[in-house]
């Protein structure tokens, strides 16, 4: 009788976890063959809400030195130099209107954008979209009512920068180094993330 009630827990078990590990094999199999940035906006969101997109603040490789020296211009056309922002840290994402997997965690960078110190932690998501779609660009962001600073490279932008993939996101601590580079689109409004910005800029 009790070996009869132990398989009827288990059977039990498995029908209750079965849809769960179907959806993380799926995501699994996406994220790691490249086919997630094919998926819609809304289903990264969806996945963004379910935890599985939080960004991982431990998986950073041993810190490198950020290249500085390089100009950006904001949506106004205002020039900014990036050694500006020395001393400070920088959350800097970069991104691209037709890009689906960057709009889907925009929400999520808006709202670390809106609970952090923004004279210690600065913002630089730095659109790479064609000079033509400028007002595209400022369009969107218009449009979704998104508060962070948005800027466009001004100059040619560091080797460290050309990425392959997008949405990409470097974290430079105050000392200049990247302590973060996450490619691919995450969840950032996680109190572990928020956490990990303030303690860099508390040192």
């Amino acid at each position: 009788m009790r070996k009869l009630l132990n398989n009827q827990s288990v059977k039990w078990f498995f029908r209750q976890v079965k849809p769960w590990i179907t959806i993380v094999m799926v995501f699994l199999v996406l994220r790691y063959t490249g086919l997630l940035s094919g998926i819609s906006v809304m289903t990264q969101s969806a996945l963004m809400k379910s935890g599985l997109l939080d960004v991982n603040t431990e998986k950073s490789a041993a810190p490198a030195p950020f290249n500085y020296n390089f100009t950006v211009k904001d949506l106004e056309g205002k020039e900014i130099d990036m050694n500006t922002f020395k001393g400070k840290v920088i959350f800097l994402n970069l991104w691209a209107t037709w890009c689906g997997p960057c709009r889907a965690e925009m929400p999520s960078i808006q709202e670390l954008y809106d609970k952090v110190d923004h004279e210690k932690i600065v913002f630089v998501m730095l659109s790479l979209d064609q000079n033509e779609h400028h007002a595209k660009v400022v369009r969107y962001i218009g449009d979704q009512k998104f508060s962070f600073p948005v800027y466009r490279p001004h100059s040619s932008i560091p080797n460290q920068l050309r990425v392959s993939t997008i949405p990409t996101t470097f974290v430079i601590g105050v000392d200049g180094k990247i302590k973060l580079k996450n490619s691919g689109t995450a969840n950032y409004a996680t109190e572990n993330f928020q956490k990990f910005l303030e303690d860099l800029a508390a040192n």
